[in-house]
């Protein structure tokens, strides 16, 4: 009987355990979130609508020294469109206000796509 080297086994259990934590650590949509600031009557989570698709968000955005906190300010205030001729709604306009935590969970989750 040829069985694989004992590295090999090793090598291909680490392989499926770094898959299914990375799996584990993906941020599942904070539905609740999104559902009351309306996010979807504009976005969408692979192509663009009436404003960049959250992948886009993600994509631009990903590796930009303190995106995170830009993101998190324009999400909670609105603010002048960076894509397009669309702003971000004030929150008033989208189903009121956020909480710093909950601005926080919506933009995390954006940046994960």
């Amino acid at each position: 009987m040829n069985t694989p080297p004992l590295r090999h086994l090793i090598a291909n259990a680490l392989t499926l355990l770094l898959a299914a934590s990375g799996a584990a650590l993906a941020q599942s949509e904070p539905t609740a979130l999104v559902d009351q600031q309306h996010c979807m009557f504009c976005h969408t989570r692979d192509a663009p609508f009436l404003a960049p698709s959250f992948q886009q968000i993600a994509d631009r955005y990903r590796g930009v020294p303190n995106a995170r906190v830009m993101l998190e300010h324009k999400l909670r205030l609105g603010g002048k469109a960076h894509w397009g001729d669309i702003a971000m709604p004030l929150p008033a306009d989208r189903g009121g206000p956020l909480t710093p935590e909950d601005a926080h969970t919506l933009i995390q989750w954006v940046l994960s796509q």
